[in-house]
């Protein structure tokens, strides 16, 4: 049933798609309210003594990175004192809980363009990465490749492969990476391959496909030219972070690792994180490749069991033997584990029999080895690596044919991406997601 993906998403380890109907075409996100996402939360408990406020936020077309700074920056406190428990989309409407060490008064007076800030209490607990269930979507899709009878039987054709899948292939999606630039797992190898230098040049002048000229033009003039002071002149200032290190390198030239240390600690961890997200992709696109199931385990699998909370537990992964794989199946099949592949880092351990060969031969091919991961220039891009579910459930997944494109509903449990199931229903570019 597999086939191969014939778009740039090939560069980012999206090799293939699951179903085989052909794809709707279409755009996400024409508009950012084309692009819903709220946030199924997990409210810290209410207390009036508590320090922290937390607000459920609404945010139109903000960039994460650049929301927590002007939220900063509009209550006077370090960035440190938000919490937030994941990165939503940019060209979105999203809500979400988030937690500011500030009173409750305070918060309710800021004012940001296109954001609004509700739903106001206090409690002793912040909000950290990872403190939510998953996420509900309202997704339009517009610009389609079909219309009519042919939209509707494509879409109800790969909901109906998905539907007995029970899911989707749990990729990383296009946003993990860059869409207008998709640079950031290039940034992320060369950080832990040990070129420092190449990590900073080319997070500040490495091109994008779709930037506009000036843009352009500013990250060749500062490749040509290795001039970073006078790069603070031209720079154009939406390129927040890449003005971060330019300014760093302008101060303290050589620097390379203090340039990278500079920017926030979220998107430092990012780099490495998107590079590992392409080992997984890549990993995962030759599994389905070789038929390999994603919905049952093979001898040699790594299993993750499922917390009472429906959260993957990573710290308890089981190996599928012969003579565990009757048990392991029936725990897959019902929904109380998923089969895993690495998120490849200094402590990984591989799977066995078919998908271990995968794994090798991937890594092998990125010559890349775990030691790697242990990044003592940057300490706090070190990874110890992880595991992921290879197939990504979701639950109340609805279709409606609309009069120029149609609707897709749906909720995802954490960290998995909409972008991935969308791309089962469009196959399009990857500049169109």
């Amino acid at each position: 049933m597999t086939i191969e993906c014939n778009t740039g998403e090939r560069l980012i380890g999206l090799e293939v798609y699951f179903s085989d109907p052909l794809g709707t075409g279409g755009r996400l996100k024409a508009s950012p309210d084309d692009f819903v996402v709220d946030e199924v939360s997990k409210p810290p408990p209410q207390d009036p003594d508590g320090r922290y406020s937390i607000a459920m936020v609404t945010a139109r077309n903000w960039e994460m990175n650049r929301l927590v700074r002007f939220l900063a920056r509009g209550l006077r406190i370090s960035r440190d004192r938000i919490g937030f428990a994941g990165t939503k989309d940019k060209r979105a409407v999203t809500t979400q809980l988030m937690s500011f060490q500030v009173s409750p008064d305070d918060l309710a007076q800021l004012y940001i363009k296109d954001v609004t800030i509700a739903d106001i209490y206090t409690s002793r607990k912040r909000m950290g990465i990872g403190d939510l269930i998953g996420n509900r979507f309202e997704i339009y899709v517009r610009e389609c490749d079909m219309l009519g009878e042919e939209l509707s039987k494509s879409i109800l054709s790969t909901k109906s492969q998905l539907d007995r899948l029970g899911g989707y292939p749990n990729f990383f999606g296009v946003q993990r990476f860059g869409v207008v630039r998709p640079v950031t797992h290039k940034v992320g190898k060369m950080i832990v391959k040990g070129d420092i230098k190449g990590a900073a040049m080319t997070y500040a002048c490495d091109p994008g496909f779709f930037e506009d000229v000036e843009t352009s033009e500013a990250r060749a003039r500062l490749l040509r030219e290795g001039d970073f002071t006078d790069a603070i002149s031209y720079y154009p200032g939406k390129l927040t972070f890449e003005r971060i290190v330019i300014g760093h390198l302008s101060r303290e030239p050589e620097d390379w690792s203090g340039a990278i240390g500079a920017l926030p600690r979220n998107l430092q961890m990012m780099f490495v994180h998107a590079y590992q997200s392409l080992l997984f992709n890549r990993m995962l696109s030759e599994r389905m490749r070789r038929g390999m199931s994603l919905d049952r385990p093979e001898v040699g699998d790594v299993v993750l069991p499922l917390s009472p909370d429906r959260t993957p537990e990573h710290e308890r992964p089981v190996l599928t033997t012969k003579a565990n794989l009757d048990l392991v199946e029936k725990q897959v099949r019902q929904g109380k584990a998923f089969v895993s592949a690495p998120l490849f880092g200094s402590e990984s351990v591989l799977s066995g029999g078919e998908m271990g060969e995968i794994e090798r031969m991937v890594l092998d091919q990125e010559d890349i080895r775990a030691d790697e991961f242990i990044v003592p220039e940057i300490p706090q891009c070190s990874s110890k690596g992880s595991r992921r579910e290879i197939l990504a459930p979701y639950s109340d997944l609805n279709v409606s044919i609309e009069p120029d494109g149609y609707r897709v509903c749906f909720t995802l449990t954490k960290g998995n991406y909409a972008t991935t199931l969308m791309r089962e229903f469009m196959k399009s570019d990857m500049t169109k997601y």
